[in-house]
C-alpha cells in the first residue's frame, strides 16, 4: 500500500472443528509512521488487516446476522475459539502459547471484518484479501507464492457481476430474437392451398393410394406443411407422402405415422400418441403440385382423416433452438458462480452439510 513494513512478530493459531484442527499463520507488520498491520495466511490465501477505531453496528443480511461499517454490510461467516499454538518475535501485547480468543468473522468479499473477544475486551479488525503473488512481490521473496487451495471466506469471486451481465446480454438478444420472430410470423403467407377429407377402410377393398387435385404454390421458394387430422382410437396409420411438381416431375418423398392409444390401469386413465400430425418440407420452389398419399394400417376398422396443405408456414422451431443456445452462456456462468459461492459457504457455520475436508475453516 505504498509503505514499507517490517515483519516483527509471528504466531500460529488453531481452531478445532468436529475434532479436526485447522491452523493458520499471522505476521505482525510494523511501520513507525503508520503503526501495525496484520498479515494472515491460510493455505495460500492471504489477508492484510488493521484494527478498527470505530465499533461496527449490528445488522442482518437475510437470515444471517451481520455487522455494518459505514455503508458496507458484512455477513456473519463463522465463529470459533482460536488458540495460539506457536509464537515468536515482538508484539504490542503479551502473547502466550495456549491462550484462546473467540473469533467471529463477517465477510463482504474481498473484505473481512473480524471480532476477537476475550474476557477483558473485544477487538475489531478489517482485512482485505490479497493474492499471494502480490505478497511475494512486495517483500521481494524468492520463488513463487504457494498456490491457493480451495475457496477462502472473503476470496473475491472470479464470477462477481458476470451472471448479471450475462443475463442482461441475454435479454438484449432475446428482444432482438423475439422481434425477428414477430417479423417472420407477420410476413409469412401461411396460405392454405389444399384441404380434403378421406376415408381409409382396408376391409372394404380397393386401392387406398390416391393423388390429390393439382394446386398452386405461389410466391418465393419457401416451406410447405402437410397436416393430417384423424379420428384414430387405439390404432395407427402410416401415411406415405410424395409432393410432386406437375410440370417437372420433381418429387419430395416422406412418411409419417399417426397413432393414438388410451386405456385404464392401476394408475388410472392414460393416453398415448395423438390423432393428428404434421410435416414441414423446407425450400419448395413455386409451381403447380399434387400430393400422392399411400395410407397403411391394420384392417380392424376404418379411419376418417383430413389432409391440409399450407404454404410458407412460420417455423418457430429455429427460434426455439436459438433461444436455447442463447440461454447456455448465462446458465453456465450462473451455475459456476453459484458453485463458487457454495464452496465458500460450505466452510462456514451455515454449511448445508458437515465437511471434514481440509479447507479454509480457520480464517481470521
Amino acid at each position: 500500500d505504498g509503505a514499507e513494513w517490517e515483519t516483527i512478530g509471528f504466531q500460529e493459531r488453531t481452531i478445532t472443528v468436529e475434532g479436526v484442527p485447522y491452523s493458520w499463520y499471522e505476521y505482525l507488520l510494523f511501520n513507525p509512521y503508520k503503526g501495525y498491520r496484520y498479515l494472515s495466511e491460510y493455505r495460500g490465501h492471504w489477508n492484510l488487516g488493521r484494527t478498527l477505531r470505530a465499533l461496527p453496528t449490528a445488522a442482518t443480511a437475510g437470515a444471517k446476522p451481520a455487522a455494518r461499517v459505514g455503508q458496507e454490510t458484512f455477513t456473519h461467516f463463522q465463529t470459533a475459539m482460536a488458540q495460539t499454538t506457536y509464537v515468536m518475535g515482538e508484539f504490542p501485547w503479551r502473547v502466550k502459547v495456549g491462550e484462546t480468543v473467540q473469533c467471529a468473522d463477517y465477510i463482504a468479499p474481498p473484505k473481512m471484518l473480524s471480532a476477537e473477544t476475550t474476557p477483558d475486551e473485544v477487538v475489531w479488525s478489517m482485512a482485505r484479501y490479497t493474492p499471494g503473488p502480490e505478497i511475494w512481490q512486495a517483500f521481494g521473496l524468492p520463488g513463487q507464492a504457494p498456490p491457493a487451495e480451495g475457496v477462502f471466506a472473503n476470496q473475491p469471486s472470479p464470477f462477481a457481476g458476470r451472471p448479471r451481465k450475462a443475463w442482461m446480454l441475454f435479454l438484449v438478444f432475446f428482444v432482438g430474437l423475439f422481434t425477428i420472430m414477430l417479423l417472420v410470423a407477420l410476413n409469412a403467407r401461411n396460405e392454405r392451398v389444399f384441404t380434403g377429407s378421406y376415408r381409409f377402410a382396408p376391409r372394404e377393398g380397393g386401392e387406398p393410394s390416391f393423388v390429390t387435385p393439382v394446386f398452386d404454390l405461389k410466391g418465393h421458394t419457401s416451406n410447405v406443411e402437410v397436416a393430417v387430422d384423424t379420428d384414430l382410437d387405439n390404432s395407427w396409420v402410416y401415411f406415405g407422402y410424395s409432393l410432386i411438381n406437375d410440370s417437372t416431375g420433381e418429387a419430395f418423398d416422406f412418411g409419417r405415422e399417426v397413432s393414438r392409444y388410451s386405456g385404464v390401469d392401476s394408475d388410472g386413465a392414460w393416453t398415448e400418441g395423438s390423432t393428428n400430425d404434421s410435416a414441414l418440407i423446407p425450400s419448395v420452389p413455386p409451381g403447380r403440385y399434387y400430393l400422392r398419399v399411400e395410407p397403411e394400417g391394420p384392417a380392424a376398422r376404418y379411419v376418417n382423416y383430413t389432409i391440409t396443405i399450407r404454404r410458407d408456414v412460420p417455423n418457430m422451431i429455429w427460434f426455439g433452438l436459438a433461444l436455447l443456445l442463447l440461454l447456455i452462456p448465462p446458465i453456465v456462468v450462473s451455475f459456476r458462480s453459484a458453485r463458487f459461492e457454495g464452496a465458500r459457504w460450505q466452510e462456514s457455520d451455515y454449511a448445508t452439510v458437515s465437511s471434514s475436508d481440509d479447507s479454509d475453516s480457520g480464517d481470521d
